[in-house]
């Protein structure tokens, strides 16, 4: 529900959104220039100083008002015709013409009503709500992808609009909410549907038919000084019973011409006072440092339109369109789906079919959009969840187990989870095995045992349904045909080969870059953007199953790049290895967001052992900008597997690598990488202590000994390898 209030306002209302943001941000420069170009008042200068200076310049004088911003116009009568001016209060004399400024005059109008008059008005009002409504979800959204309203400013990972569109968000929103309100609010006044609250200085003493009374001399006047002034309207001339009409930051009043004496006063109601600040809040007017600064929060406006359409475009190409997805409120089944490449989307289309088929109601939902509140009619709540690097959550799951624990109560419906994983790796489904742990801590009724599904396999899938339909008395049959990837053909142009001394032969192979279309360059699909630490997938011959290997480049390189280290028996490591130059491989590209270096200055601390080494190479390949990189490289033998030595070397004379530290493990005294880290303990404790980040990338017993090492030095300064995971500083790529 929240997202749909996000996005359908957002979509919809965009251009107008944008339009109306843009002249506002626009306006909002006009207050704080306008006060420049001001000429100064005196501090002590009295009202009735003012009119005499001016009334002696301009003896037909009708009024005198002042601006929120200091400025001081004045009109008259000048041999019957009017005149106006703004005037120094200095002398009482013209400065400058005080018509509006002709792009302010448009900006104006376009904002307020789009040249379209009350039409307008009710147009841009719509959009004023839906900014308001935009706003308003959008925090809620901010708050439950960051972890919650206390981690608000947390890292975030994953693709980079997504990032930019909340980014903008967390800092502009809270000013876009304030604008869109006060706009609304001015506009319902504007139509008089809200009430004046205004109070007439109602007149107590009847004026005593008199003039002249001489204006330096009327003892109100000379006791409000200029900077309280808002308007000082004089009696028509010739008219005894007409008055001077006073308006001030504190009331209104009437004063006699002929006495000097105060006729009626009334102060400002608590209504107006609001209202009036509402005013100042929306237009910058009395306030101009913060409505600038308003304006500058509405110029992200057309960012986060931009990005929110990537966004929205993204989450519609990365999920398949599930047909019949029903309302969270009136399903039967939730399914909650945690989600890294997609795949698992995938799996959940074929369970939403097959138990829609069933006769059920169903509502598919990532994880991250969990809310118990919203399953009025939920008999049951399926998990389909991945597991990312070595047991963290999957993008879209993030926060999932934060809000299980916050439960008071968990749902009456009862909990399934399956988890999705490869069992090769340590980590096999850890998140989905750490669900479905807190729901059975928490009381959650379980619907059918935990399991899981080893490399997407159909088989295992089908099984659990089986289970899954025995629970729910019905039959239900899972025949999941996975979406392949779009392969593309990759042509080897140069390899490197290592290792073979040390009986681990390794190669970094070097691929030409496949031609893309300019649609796929501008939306970054495939191979049309990359970076260095996301994967490259290889479908080898005689299996159903793509391997992953990190990448050592970037698409501005010119050239796709992996290490290759052939294991025994190793299906898709022999068919690379035994590549020539000229030789084709089928191959297709993976986003790995959460693996790439934070776009900043702080340190990086890179550690890799072995083919680990690719990705960081690539990180340093790309640092034109000299960030600091500190890397740690593990080796067998320098004379065999030193990997990217030569280019290291001249990386390190460039100034993109500030620090090579090697550690070498076969010889007299082996010397792993995690004890070349305790060498250098105190560098590196001070390097995290100052902001640094951690990547590592390699196998998963090396990761192991990493973190004890970095546990064990970090421990004396109370700082822990949990805690800066937590903090995004300390990521890791295991196989």
């Amino acid at each position: 529900m929240i997202r749909a209030l996000h996005r359908w306002p957002g979509l919809l209302a965009l251009a107008l959104v944008v339009i109306l943001a843009l002249s506002g941000a626009a306006l909002s420069i006009f207050p704080p220039v306008e006060r420049l170009a001001s000429p100064q008042t005196e501090a002590d200068l009295s009202v009735a100083e003012l009119a005499a200076r001016i009334q002696a310049a301009y003896p037909g004088l009708e009024r005198i008002r002042r601006a929120p911003s200091g400025r001081i116009m004045a009109a008259w009568l000048d041999g019957g015709g009017p005149g106006a001016a703004v005037v120094d209060p200095a002398t009482g004399r013209r400065v400058a013409s005080a018509d509006p400024d002709q792009a302010q005059r448009w900006l104006t109008n376009l904002h307020r009503s789009l040249f379209l008059g009350d039409a307008g008005r009710i147009a841009a009002a719509a959009g004023a709500a839906a900014m308001l409504a935009l706003s308003l979800s959008g925090a809620v959204l901010v708050a439950r992808r960051s972890g919650g309203w206390r981690r608000w400013f947390a890292r975030l990972r994953g693709p980079l609009s997504g990032r930019l569109h909340v980014e903008i968000a967390r800092a502009a929103v809270a000013g876009l909410a304030l604008s869109s309100a006060t706009a609304l609010w001015m506009t319902a006044s504007t139509f008089d549907l809200l009430p004046d609250g205004a109070a007439s200085p109602a007149i107590t003493a009847v004026p005593s038919g008199k003039t002249g009374f001489p204006i330096a001399a009327i003892d109100l006047l000379r006791r409000t000084p200029v900077t309280e002034l808002r308007e000082l309207s004089f009696p028509y001339p010739g008219d005894v019973s007409d008055v001077f009409t006073l308006k001030t930051d504190r009331g209104a009043g009437s004063i006699d011409q002929g006495t000097g004496a105060v006729l009626g006063w009334a102060g400002l109601t608590g209504w107006e006072r609001v209202s009036e600040t509402i005013s100042m809040l929306h237009t910058g007017r009395g306030a101009a440092a913060f409505g600038l600064a308003l304006g500058l929060m509405a110029m992200g406006v057309p960012a986060m339109g931009g990005t929110g359409v990537l966004v929205w475009l993204a989450r519609k190409r990365s999920s398949p369109r599930i047909r019949g997805n029903q309302p969270a409120g009136r399903a039967e089944t939730i399914l909650l789906v945690g989600s890294e490449g997609g795949s698992t989307w995938g799996f959940a289309a074929t369970l939403h079919r097959a138990l829609t088929e069933a006769g059920q109601t169903v509502h598919a939902a990532p994880m991250a959009a969990f809310d118990p509140d919203r399953y009025a009619r939920a008999r049951r709540i399926i998990i389909l969840a991945a597991t990312y690097g070595n047991g963290d959550a999957p993008a879209s799951a993030k926060g999932f187990l934060d809000r299980l624990a916050q439960l008071e109560a968990v749902p009456a419906a009862p909990l399934a989870v399956i988890g999705f994983g490869d069992r090769s790796f340590p980590a096999f489904c850890a998140f989905a095995k750490a669900v479905s742990a807190a729901a059975a801590a928490k009381g959650w009724r379980e619907l059918v045992p935990f399991d899981a599904v080893d490399r997407q396999s159909p088989q295992d899938f089908a099984r659990w349904g089986r289970a899954l339909g025995q629970a729910l008395g019905i039959d239900l049959a899972l025949a999941h045909q996975p979406i392949p990837a779009a392969f593309q053909r990759l042509t080897l142009i140069g390899r490197r080969d290592y290792g073979a001394d040390v009986q681990a032969p390794t190669a970094i192979l070097r691929f030409s870059l496949p031609k893309v279309s300019l649609w796929r360059r501008l939306t970054g699909k495939g191979f049309g953007r990359f970076r260095a630490g996301d994967l490259l997938g290889v479908l080898p011959d005689g299996s159903g199953l793509p391997r992953f290997y990190s990448l050592a480049s970037g698409r501005r390189d010119g050239f796709v790049e992996i290490v290759v280290k052939k294991h025994p028996g190793g299906l898709c490591s022999g068919q690379l290895m035994a590549l020539e130059p000229g030789d084709p491989v089928s191959a297709f590209l993976r986003r790995n967001p959460r693996f790439h270096p934070a776009p900043d200055r702080a340190p990086l601390i890179l550690i890799g052992a072995g083919t680990g080494i690719g990705p960081l190479a690539g990180f340093v390949r790309d640092n034109a900008r000299r960030r600091p990189i500190h890397l740690f490289f593990g080796m067998r033998h320098p004379d065999s597997d030193f990997l990217y030595g030569e280019e290291l070397a001249g990386w390190q004379a460039e100034g993109r690598v500030a620090q090579l530290v090697t550690a070498v493990s076969r010889g007299a005294k082996p010397h792993y990488v995690q004890d070349a880290l305790r060498s250098e303990g105190a560098q590196v404790a001070r390097l995290i202590r100052s902001g640094a980040r951690v990547m590592v990338c390699g196998g998963r017993d090396m990761a192991v000994g990493v973190a004890e090492a970095l546990a064990d030095i970090l421990a004396p300064w109370g700082v822990s390898a949990a805690a800066l995971k937590a903090e995004g500083r300390y990521v890791e790529d295991v196989y």
